[in-house]
């Protein structure tokens, strides 16, 4: 996928979550009373941005995330720095999570500033040509502002479910008050039916994003589609034999769409590497990979998923190289 058309896709399903999401609030508008609904949406918006605000101390706390001072990792840092000036940003807190399970993620806020988190796992399992790699990747984050860009995309779906909860439950109580359910519970199953429908172009979004920051990786470090590609294929065969520690750490799955590769769908991703693969060089490990055709259930899959399915992501590095 080229870069104008990958713009152009973000661009369009931008217009298409907003364009929906507008029509929708004035039908609402149209149908209730303005007052109570507009106090409804400044509340949920408001809980939002103070989730967003305060989001990085719950996600330290979640993954058990410290700062890495210099001196323990000056490699690193060395690495996130000459990143971050080809990025053309500020350098970003570098944080480590005590995760066994090989990932990165990019987070932060107004208050909490940038931060990068690679786990314990990943600087295990990685190289650290891949490592760079990785967090060239998380900096593409950070430079298109996909924190901010997911959180009020986001939002909107959010925002949906809360309205249609309050119309059905105002229409139980005033049913019960009144002796009939009224329209109101119906519109609220719709509301909340569309909020759906709103999150799969968000997942849609979300995946668009990852390629973005893949490309970005690409583009800013030296050979970059071969430290990436063989990066993740090595993230993804980790995280597949990690099955015990994975179904422990379960929890750890609510900020997801953070990380660099979804845990989650390890064994779907994994299911394009052979067993013959697990004992194969890093570039035969991609190589598997890229030779698989997606399946049905392969494309479903990813429908559901904030990230794309490996085979489709490999092979579109492959073009960048």
């Amino acid at each position: 996928m080229s870069i104008w058309k990958l713009r152009m896709s973000m661009l369009g399903t931008l217009a298409i979550i907003i364009g929906l999401s507008t029509l929708v609030f004035t039908v609402i508008l149209s149908l209730a009373g303005s007052l109570d609904i507009m106090t409804l949406g400044v509340l949920v918006v408001a809980f939002n941005i103070v989730q967003w605000l305060i989001s990085p101390y719950i996600i330290d706390a979640l993954y058990r995330t410290r700062e890495l001072p210099e001196n323990e990792n000056p490699k690193l840092h060395e690495t996130i720095e000459n990143l971050s000036r080809k990025s053309g940003i500020q350098k970003p807190r570098l944080m480590l999570a005590q995760i066994p399970i090989p990932n990165a993620f990019a987070y932060g806020s107004p208050i909490a500033g940038n931060r990068v988190a690679v786990t314990s796992g990943l600087l295990k399992t990685l190289e650290n040509e891949e490592v760079e790699a990785v967090i060239g990747h998380e900096l593409g984050h950070l430079k298109h502002r996909d924190v901010q860009i997911m959180m009020f995309v986001s939002l909107l779906p959010a925002l949906l479910t809360y309205i249609g909860y309050s119309l059905m439950l105002s229409s139980m109580y005033s049913g019960r008050r009144e002796g009939s359910s009224g329209g109101a519970a119906l519109l609220g199953i719709g509301f909340m039916a569309f909020s759906w429908i709103l999150n799969m172009f968000i997942l849609y979004l979300s995946r668009l994003r990852e390629y973005y920051a893949d490309r970005h990786s690409a583009l800013i470090v030296d050979d970059g589609p071969r430290k990436l590609s063989e990066g993740l294929a090595k993230i993804v065969n980790t995280t597949r034999n990690m099955k015990k520690i994975r179904k422990d750490t379960q929890h750890l799955s609510a900020f997801k769409a953070l990380f660099i590769a979804d845990p989650d769908h390890a064994d779907t991703d994994s299911m394009a590497i052979s067993a013959m693969a697990a004992s194969a060089s890093d570039q035969k490990l991609v190589q598997e990979i890229l030779s698989q055709k997606l399946t049905t259930i392969d494309r479903i899959t990813e429908i559901f998923s904030t990230h794309p399915n490996i085979v489709k992501r490999l092979k579109a590095l492959q073009e960048v190289s």
